[in-house]
């Protein structure tokens, strides 16, 4: 009588200590399980039909809030059709993208910023979803990148070209070779930065950029949108001082609710204008609005100006005293937090390697601060300027090299000051 443990379980084993069949039993032939087939690759959609779809996706989505404002705008006791405003949608929708308009009262150029904007985060996502449709997700190829941005650059051109010739057949005048050339361009450039993320080509040009440069341009666009910032700021807090001038000039079109709510709305597209506006009217060159005419803290001259809202809340004056220092004194502030923030950032760095921080790895990047923030600024105050008619409302804007050379001496001063003084004072706390 044999006893069996639970942890011996009674089976027969051979001299080898593998299990065997009882004698006499010839067990079934062993199978050998087949191999299994590799699964298919997963298909990926042809270039030009995910580069189309992915434009056209960006261009709907960018015109129909144009076409609904100017339809709204175009309502005056029962007046403006679906087609009209339509047409009018693809023609506001093409001066966002920066291509100028001819009208009865003269070329019209000022490109609504907030349109602008609209439009390059949608061809953005457009460079996101085309890389990924063709499998050129994290595959870090340079080539791909370009083919997908490129694509998508050419389908929203040919898509600005028909959209011009609509709008050449029953409104303003507008050239189809310059729509098609300016929307290839804006399309490619900003489908490149979408596709260059999701491929991983960003992650390895900066990997490969020195850590000054690197720096360095993160502190510029940095100090450029906290100086967009302050500028919106103080056009908020001049059009709320103004309010009442604004609301009655919206209310003398007499276009009942609906048209005083497009009037809004069109007003709202030009508020990146604005601010942009009011940023180098802090930096100092200030702007125009028509010809002969300039607004900066040091000197206000307008003439009579047509009744916009886009104009409520201009200064009446130039600024003197105190208000004038507080305003020259601000671009420099915001360089000088820059340049602050940055000695902080590089600090933690060499306190992480455990090696000092000299001069040398902190003033590069404070110095080119001032060039990438004069660069920024100065490409948004061309884009924000342009003719808005005829006559002396020709010019209207900054002047885009002033701003750019105003902005570069002003955060850079203030960069390098503000970055010495945060690592003398790390010296002395040590």
């Amino acid at each position: 009588m044999s006893f069996v443990t639970p942890d011996q379980p009674r089976r027969a084993t051979d001299a080898r200590g593998v299990g065997a069949r009882p004698p006499g039993r010839a067990g079934p032939p062993r199978r050998v399980p087949a191999a299994r087939a590799a699964p298919p690759g997963r298909s990926h959609a042809p270039l030009a039909v995910a580069a189309l779809v992915a434009a056209s996706g960006a261009a709907v989505t960018t015109w129909l809030p144009v076409a609904l404002a100017l339809w709204l705008f175009q309502l005056s006791e029962g007046a403006g059709s679906l087609l009209d405003a339509a047409r009018a949608g693809a023609a506001g929708w093409l001066l966002g993208h920066g291509v100028p308009l001819t009208t009865a009262t003269g070329p019209l150029g000022l490109a609504p910023l907030a349109v602008t904007a609209l439009a390059v985060w949608r061809l953005t996502r457009a460079g996101v979803h085309a890389s990924r449709a063709i499998g050129a997700r994290g595959g870090r190829s340079p080539s791909r990148t370009l083919a997908a941005a490129t694509a998508v650059g050419v389908a929203y051109g040919l898509l600005g070209t028909l959209a011009a010739v609509v709008v050449g057949a029953g409104g303003p005048g507008v050239s189809p070779v310059r729509a098609g050339l300016t929307l290839v361009t804006v399309g490619t450039l900003a489908a490149g930065v979408g596709a260059a993320r999701t491929t991983g080509v960003v992650e390895v040009f900066a990997a490969q950029a020195p850590m000054p440069l690197r720096e360095g341009v993160r502190a510029g666009l940095v100090a450029a949108l906290v100086l967009l910032g302050a500028g919106a700021a103080v056009a908020g807090l001049a059009v709320a001082t103004g309010g009442g001038d604004a609301a009655d000039l919206i209310g003398a079109y007499q276009t009942g609710v609906a048209g005083q709510a497009g009037i809004t709305l069109v007003s709202l597209a030009y508020a990146p204008n604005v601010s942009v506006w009011s940023a180098s009217y802090l930096l100092g060159p200030g702007f125009a609005v028509g010809t002969d005419t300039a607004v900066r803290t040091s000197e206000v001259s307008v003439g009579a100006l047509p009744a916009l809202p886009l104009f409520a809340g201009l200064p009446s004056g130039p600024v003197d005293g105190l208000g004038a220092v507080t305003v020259l004194a601000l671009p420099v502030l915001v360089g000088m937090a820059t340049g602050g923030l940055l000695a902080r950032r590089l600090l933690r760095l060499a306190i992480a390697e455990r090696a000092p921080l000299s001069w040398r790895r902190l003033l590069v990047p404070a110095a080119l601060a001032g060039p990438v923030a004069g660069l920024l600024l100065g490409a948004a105050a061309k884009a924000s300027g342009g003719p808005l008619g005829g006559g002396r409302l020709a010019e209207v804007g900054p002047v885009g090299w002033q701003v750019a050379l105003a902005a570069l001496l002003v955060t850079g001063a203030g960069a390098l000051l503000g970055a010495a003084a945060i690592r003398w004072l790390a010296r002395l706390a040590t």
